[in-house]
């Protein structure tokens, strides 16, 4: 019996850390598909500016996250296991079907936040941007508060990926942008969130 249950335990960390990943990458495919829009009109995104993105992705999703951990206090961790799951598959279709996590605005017209029109998007302007693109975390962090996982490498994850996104898509946008994944960055993440919200449902 009690390694049954010890074995439940490891599965279940184990899980936890697959999802950490995926979140990762799945929260962050939009920002490959913006770093790539930047990188065709050849608008730089220097490193101090990807790291500015990156940690208000990191705080919007810690905010997040700790948000739907609060769950837990009223309802049985199950059930919340069970609504944090529904809430990332939910996420998902919503994604697949209306794109809206896709940023399409940004897309089509990334020099709307060069304002000085400089081709450079600086620290100042890099805020502004950052917490537009951090909008696709909020949900997936309540989510993901809810299912019980650990909040700071859930933020970890989402800003280590948030920095490889955006700085691979700016400098190799002209080359992406043709690739499978530039294309349907945005489709891949509904999928990835659904595949995600479907584990954690099972695990």
């Amino acid at each position: 019996m009690i390694c049954a249950n010890a074995s439940n335990i490891l599965r279940r960390k184990s899980m936890h850390w697959v999802t950490i990943i995926l979140i990762g990458i799945a929260a962050n495919l939009d920002n490959l598909g913006i770093g790539l829009a930047y990188g065709i009109k050849r608008v730089k995104i220097p490193v101090l500016s990807n790291a500015a993105i990156a940690v208000i992705s990191m705080i919007v999703t810690y905010v997040a996250v700790t948000a739907g951990s609060t769950i837990d206090e009223f309802i049985s961790p199950h059930t919340a296991n069970l609504l944090g799951s529904l809430l990332l598959v939910t996420i998902g279709l919503w994604t697949l079907v209306s794109n809206r996590f896709s940023q399409q605005g940004i897309a089509e017209k990334p020099e709307l936040f060069d304002e000085d029109k400089n081709y450079i998007i600086s620290f100042r302007e890099s805020m502004t941007l950052g917490f537009v693109l951090s909008a696709n975390c909020l949900a997936g962090g309540i989510a993901i508060g809810a299912n019980g996982i650990s909040v700071i490498w859930t933020v970890i994850s989402i800003g280590i990926f948030s920095f490889i996104t955006v700085g691979v898509g700016s400098h190799f946008g002209s080359l992406l942008t043709k690739t499978f994944i530039g294309k349907y960055s945005a489709a891949i993440s509904g999928l990835l969130l659904l595949i995600i919200g479907i584990l954690e449902m099972f695990s």
